[in-house]
């Protein structure tokens, strides 16, 4: 009877244990990189089972190879079209139609194009807008962010990243573009052509060989050690200025490409990427030598398609056989690699049972940027205001291997500017996408509604439109209300909004 109360009193501060301790979270965000542009078979056919494409074999990523090993990559995963709208959805829960900050966010001036809505939030973040850093703050995480920001303009609150819930900032600013990724010209602070975009709070590696991506990583491991010594849980926002132009090649990594027919940015582009691939390698080493990668959830992802030099925005070329890149309408525009993982998997592990990752999983379930919200803050035990509208939802059943709750196979991507490509809204519902151009090049009523089964058409080359008039009419129909229901703008004529119009 003694050994059995002891026993039970023992059981049960174990599982106190285990309620109390959390754990640490990497979002390790990658800038402008594609759902291709990996080593890692991202693809999948119609029963799910990866695929290799032709640009897995051009790009050297072993250390996706390993996160996606040890935990699940999704295959239908999506961003908006260009950075600020996705990370402002990453820091808010919201769809950009919802938190309007639709546009990148031009660092020298408002940047609505010639017939964007004037009201679209190009101020970006504030500080009493609701963010997931400061909810994890408010969890007891301490929370640090390396690398690029651009959530606000210059001179605006949200321009420092300590405004906004974090303790911690290196290297963030209103602009995303990096002047420099070398070291020798103070990432651009000691270039007269590039000052103006010079990456701040790094002047310990001026005047060295050290590339920027890795300055970051040293800086991201430096800060892991500090929260371990405040025996605090961290929430590392680690987000790379790479792969984002200038495309200026690591040189740690250029003697791999030395001998491809490729023009000189393609091949500057694939340094960069396996210089990101590096970064995650060097954290996850990091993670194992302090004991706490069991710990760990990484969660690896990108802001947009892919912004690779091949092709052009239409083109099946740079996210091949997906087609367009970043800014655009097409897959190659929105769908971006995600990964998520334990740091280290362990069976048996208390809070690894708590979200069981399946190791070498695919999930082929639709995945979107502003599930990343309450998926953290979830996880995390983060209380979400009840005010707060979040448009994303919690992925932990995805993660786990099982079957959502309830489906959620809808995206919208509303983007009221001009870009690679202008003025348009898309909304996927399983297989199905629409794609509504606010201004049709032809000119004809026709030309605004494009329909493609994504399941069998992966590309978008078969428009079915004039084929399936009722399915174009239903997801119009869902459209509409879903950016009447999120408060959307819209492009603007002669100060009339241009509001999507139902088929005839």
């Amino acid at each position: 009877m003694k050994y059995t109360l002891l026993f039970l009193l023992l059981a049960l501060f174990s599982n106190s244990s285990a309620e109390a301790q959390k754990p640490n979270f990497i979002l390790f965000l990658v800038d402008d990189m594609g759902l291709m542009d990996t080593s890692v078979p991202m693809f999948t056919d119609g029963e799910g089972n990866p695929v290799h494409q032709a640009l897995n074999s051009w790009y050297r990523t072993p250390n996706m190879e390993r996160l996606a090993a040890r935990g699940v990559r999704f295959s239908n995963f999506y961003a908006h079209t260009v950075c600020s709208p996705t990370r402002t959805s990453i820091m808010t829960g919201q769809n950009a139609a919802r938190h309007r900050t639709t546009q990148f966010i031009s660092p020298k001036e408002k940047n609505t194009g010639e017939h964007g809505p004037a009201a679209w939030n190009w101020e970006g973040l504030r500080s009493t807008d609701v963010t997931l850093p400061a909810l994890m703050r408010e969890a007891g995480y301490r929370t640090i962010h390396i690398g690029k920001a651009h959530f606000a303009p210059p001179g605006h609150q949200g321009e420092n990243p300590t405004a906004l819930g974090f303790d911690v900032n290196v290297a963030g600013c209103a602009y995303g573009r990096p002047g420099s990724y070398f070291g020798e010209d103070g990432y651009g602070n000691l270039n007269p052509k590039r000052e103006q975009r010079g990456v701040p709070g790094l002047e310990k590696y001026h005047k060295t060989n050290t590339f920027l991506t890795e300055a970051l990583t040293i800086e991201a491991k430096a800060e892991i050690d500090k929260s371990l010594s405040s025996e605090q849980p961290f929430y590392l926002y680690m987000s790379h200025y790479a792969v984002h132009s200038p495309f200026q090649s690591d040189p740690r990594f250029c003697d791999n490409y030395a001998g491809s027919h490729k023009d000189k940015r393609n091949k500057a582009f694939a340094t960069l990427v396996q210089g990101m691939d590096k970064s995650l390698g060097d954290l996850m080493d990091h993670l194992d030598a302090k004991g706490i990668a069991e710990n760990t959830l990484i969660i690896f992802m990108s802001d947009n398609g892919s912004a690779c030099p091949a092709g052009s925005g239409n083109e099946i070329a740079s996210s091949a056989p997906l087609r367009g890149k970043k800014g655009s309408l097409w897959e190659g525009g929105t769908r971006v690699p995600f990964i998520v993982a334990w740091g280290k998997p362990l069976s048996g592990h208390a809070l690894q049972e708590q979200t069981p990752i399946n190791p070498g999983d695919i999930q082929t379930h639709i995945g979107i940027c502003y599930d990343v919200f309450p998926t953290i803050a979830a996880i995390a035990g983060a209380k979400i205001p009840h005010d707060h509208v979040v448009d994303g939802r919690d992925l932990k059943h995805l993660l786990c291997g099982k079957e959502p709750e309830e489906e959620h196979a809808v995206f919208l991507s509303h983007f009221p500017h001009d870009h690679t490509s202008n003025y348009f809204t898309t909304y996927r519902d399983g297989d199905w996408k629409v794609i509504y151009r606010y201004f049709p090049e032809s000119g004809k009523e026709s030309g605004r509604y494009a329909l493609y089964n994504l399941r069998n058409d992966p590309s978008e080359s078969n428009n079915l439109s004039q084929d399936k008039p009722k399915e174009v009419g239903r997801l119009m129909a869902a459209m509409i209300t879903s950016l009447e229901e999120m408060d959307a703008l819209y492009p603007v004529i002669e100060g009339q909004e241009q509001r999507p119009l139902m088929p005839h």
